[in-house]
């Protein structure tokens, strides 16, 4: 009921009608500021475009109802939004080059908009499909957590959080890799310089061995 009608009898049926201002109780006149902070709120929140579809509206109750069908649409568009939602989960892989942090991001975006269409995963069957959805060169962190922890309890930004530190040991070990194999690479090259003299040893033999042969043929 609004907080500006009442109940009167006209022709011995009971109908509404609007009340007066003055006429309001206390608890009515609390209703309707109430109202008109929640339509203020609102308002605030909508461009121009926005407010022209929804400026008819008398209460912030129809406003909002208002605004979830101009968003949302009726139940065939939120199904066909939500079919399009469970693609992006079921289709979902880390990219080549990809961050761990820019895949949470891009993963928990399709979660946001799954939840908001009323579809949502616990968190067991939201650990395996990220396990899932990463390269090969993780089958290694991705078993040993399955084997180690309990996915019914592990929340997806701990499971991220365990994935990025992963990720930034092995940026680090990656980073120190060059530095420490540059010994092998000049006990490496110092090597080869010592073959050098043995193998051209080698080929002034051949070489000799060659003359010789010709000079037994030309007896």
């Amino acid at each position: 009921m609004k907080a500006d009608t009442a109940i009167a009898i006209s022709a011995g049926a009971p109908e509404w009608v609007e009340k007066r201002r003055y006429e309001y109780t206390t608890e009515e006149k609390k209703k309707y500021n109430l109202d008109d902070v929640a339509r203020d709120i609102l308002y605030k929140t909508l461009d121009k475009n926005m407010f022209c579809k929804i400026k008819t509206c008398a209460t912030a109750k129809e406003i909002w109802e208002k605004l979830i069908q101009i968003c949302e649409g009726n139940d065939e568009t939120k199904e066909n939004k939500l079919t399009v939602a469970q693609q992006k989960y079921e289709s979902i892989k880390m990219r080549e080059g990809e961050t761990m942090a820019e895949f949470d991001e891009r993963f928990s975006a399709v979660i946001i908009e799954l939840k908001s269409l009323g579809k949502e995963y616990n968190n067991r069957e939201l650990a395996l499909k990220v396990m899932r959805a990463l390269p090969r060169e993780w089958d290694v962190k991705t078993m040993a957590m399955r084997e180690s922890k309990d996915l019914k309890k592990l929340e997806l930004h701990d499971l991220f959080a365990n994935l990025k530190a992963y990720e930034f040991e092995l940026e680090t070990r990656s980073e120190a890799g060059p530095s420490t194999s540059q010994p092998n690479k000049a006990l490496a090259a110092t090597t080869s310089e010592q073959c050098s003299p043995r193998k051209s040893a080698e080929q002034l033999i051949n070489d000799a061995m060659s003359l010789f042969v010709k000079s037994l043929g030309n007896f």
